[in-house]
């Protein structure tokens, strides 16, 4: 076979391929549209009770369900993110994606896992959210740059959860 065939023949397989994985995105977009859009920082977040911490965005997904990736709003791109606990909830300002703030009052639980959809790591190399977003439960799963940074996030959003049980 002709080498120009060769070639014609593979740039035509990876057009396809690109246009099935633009296909499947829109698809898994459409799938979980239900999930509404990501809430904003209040102009007040009150006071903060973490430094910026930096890592990696890795996805959300419905709670339970760590393959199952909600693609609507951005809540599937992975970016970098700077992390910062106030006092009023959790703020993920995205880098080329729509922030996150979780409320106070929404976040369920933090915990630590090696992988989501995304994403696999291995040990316990992800810090998970577990938030309620109106009707949804959704794991959002980061990646930080600094393991101390990871033990600093889980004790403050641990905090958090605390104090709200105990207000409630």
């Amino acid at each position: 076979m002709p080498p120009a065939v060769s070639v014609t023949i593979l740039c035509v397989l990876g057009a396809a391929l690109l246009v099935l994985m633009v296909v499947g995105w829109r698809r898994r977009v459409r799938a979980t549209s239900d999930v509404a859009a990501p809430p904003t920082t209040p102009a007040d977040p009150g006071a903060p009770l973490t430094d910026e911490l930096v890592g990696t965005y890795v996805s959300s997904t419905r709670s339970g369900d760590w393959l199952d990736r909600i693609a609507a709003h951005g809540f599937g791109v992975r970016s970098v993110v700077a992390v910062r606990v106030w006092d009023t909830g959790v703020e993920l300002r995205r880098r080329a994606a729509p922030d996150v703030f979780i409320a106070r009052a929404d976040l369920l639980a933090v915990g630590t896992s090696g992988g989501m959809a995304g994403k696999v790591v291995g040990g316990d190399g992800l810090t998970i959210l577990t938030w309620q977003h109106g009707a949804h439960r959704l794991d959002t799963g980061l990646r930080l740059r600094h393991p101390a940074d990871a033990l600093t996030l889980r004790e403050a959003v641990t905090n958090l959860i605390a104090h709200t049980k105990e207000t409630r």
